[in-house]
């Protein structure tokens, strides 16, 4: 379903319900597991998560691995709000 180097590749497809005999066209949740090889950074006014991922891993469509490593933040555009200037991020490896 998904290309085997997606950080979705191993996520499950969803059963048939039982009584209405339909499957929901989508996948599972994809486990996210602690994250390891830490870098601490303090968030600063204007930052981004897709920046930030481009400064430490060369690469801004990484922006998930630093989100998946924060569970405080429920989406990726938090990181702009005003209420986490001056908080400290966890920056994972780039790779598990």
């Amino acid at each position: 379903m998904f290309p085997r180097d997606s950080r979705y590749a191993k996520a499950r497809a969803f059963d048939e319900d039982p009584v209405l005999g339909e499957v929901f066209r989508g996948v599972r949740p994809r486990a996210i597991g602690p994250a390891t090889g830490v870098l601490e950074h303090v968030v600063r006014s204007g930052e981004r998560l897709d920046l930030l991922a481009r400064h430490y891993y060369n690469d801004a469509r990484l922006w998930w691995r630093i989100l998946d490593a924060n569970p405080g933040f429920l989406f990726g555009g938090d990181l702009t709000l005003d209420g986490f200037v001056g908080q400290v991020i966890l920056i994972p490896r780039a790779t598990e």
